[in-house]
């Protein structure tokens, strides 16, 4: 009788990472495609340099005060009215555009509600300035 040698292979049982890998990757196709699909909406801005508070000619002139105070032409006033008064100067002059000048420390959302208001009175012609 013949005597049988058994060989022992040196198989090392592991953990299969290919599962592993198959989830890894289809995660990273998930995250790619919606990445692309995601967009942000946002208005941009770029304060020019100092307008000094001078009035351009052919423009309404709305100022905004570093403590937020918005003012049309002069008058002090809530932001709520600035579009009432906007349409008011625009139905007297409507060939003339609005010039936001604000002051270099005001807050950011006033004057995103104020350029709100400005266009939901009739006019997309804004400029914007910057006061020191």
């Amino acid at each position: 009788m013949r005597l049988r040698r058994h060989f022992h292979t040196d198989e090392t049982t592991g953990i299969d990472l290919a599962p592993m890998l198959d989830f890894v990757l289809n995660l990273l196709i998930f995250f790619i495609i919606t990445a692309v699909f995601t967009k942000e909406l946002a208005i941009e801005i770029q304060r020019s340099g100092a307008a000094g508070g001078q009035k351009e000619s052919g423009s309404i002139m709305i100022s905004i005060s570093s403590e937020g105070e918005v003012s049309v032409d002069n008058r002090v006033v809530d932001v709520r009215a600035v579009r009432a008064n906007v349409e008011r100067l625009h139905a007297l002059k409507p060939d003339y555009g609005v010039m936001v000048v604000t002051n270099q420390n005001a807050h950011n959302g006033v004057l995103v509600m104020v350029a709100d208001q400005v266009r939901q009175g009739g006019v997309e012609n804004i400029s914007f300035a910057l006061s020191q």
